[in-house]
């Protein structure tokens, strides 16, 4: 088994600066997987301007950005592996949710594009939907929802999970193996798809 060094810097990816620290660091990427935390919940009528930059330059430009910097050296050393974690929104929207929901849909529409454009190169990008997984955005979600409803915390927990068909909210760790999956070899024919994992939350038939 082979080993490889980790090292990690603290940036705010969303600027040029970040991106610019980040990409310093490795400058041969052969693999690039895109995450942000979403915008915040609220109601469409009150949100301004400067928010909806705000969630396209975070959810949206900032991946397409990082993308244009990596792509052209993973088509010339005919390999590369991009990976986008939106959201199961981009296939259900969440209505509280309309900065991430439009957000997610324009990088989607990107990668539906741009992953056809790269493919004979053993190029792929692909997007990964997740839904409910035990992580702090999901708590903060459901505090959110309590001051909302006056529901507690873990009545609104439990209703969230039975709406799951597994029964169970995700771990991290299997959504990891998604991700190293599609950033490997052996994904080398799937590109430009949105793999939902999800528990079967999304009611769809494709």
């Amino acid at each position: 088994v082979s080993q490889a060094d980790v090292h990690s810097i603290q940036c705010d990816i969303t600027t040029e600066e970040g991106r610019k620290m980040a990409l310093d660091c490795v400058p041969t990427v052969d693999i690039l997987v895109n995450n942000a935390g979403g915008p915040p919940p609220g109601e469409f009528r009150e949100w301004q301007l400067d928010e909806w930059w705000r969630a396209l330059n975070n959810n949206m430009l900032t991946a397409i950005e990082l993308i244009r910097y990596v792509v052209d050296g993973m088509i010339a050393r005919k390999f590369g592996r991009i990976v986008n974690i939106t959201s199961s929104s981009v296939r259900s929207p969440i209505p509280e949710l309309g900065l991430s929901n439009a957000a997610r849909n324009g990088l989607t529409g990107f990668v539906a594009g741009a992953s056809r454009q790269v493919a004979r190169h053993n190029v792929t990008m692909n997007n990964i939907l997740p839904g409910r997984f035990d992580t702090d955005r999901l708590r903060g979600g459901f505090e959110h929802a309590a001051t909302e409803t006056g529901h507690s915390v873990a009545y609104l927990r439990e209703q969230s999970v039975n709406d799951v068909p597994a029964g169970r909210f995700g771990d991290p760790d299997e959504f990891g193996a998604v991700c190293a999956f599609l950033c490997s070899s052996q994904a080398a024919y799937i590109t430009g798809q949105n793999i939902l994992v999800d528990g079967g939350l999304v009611r769809m038939t494709q």
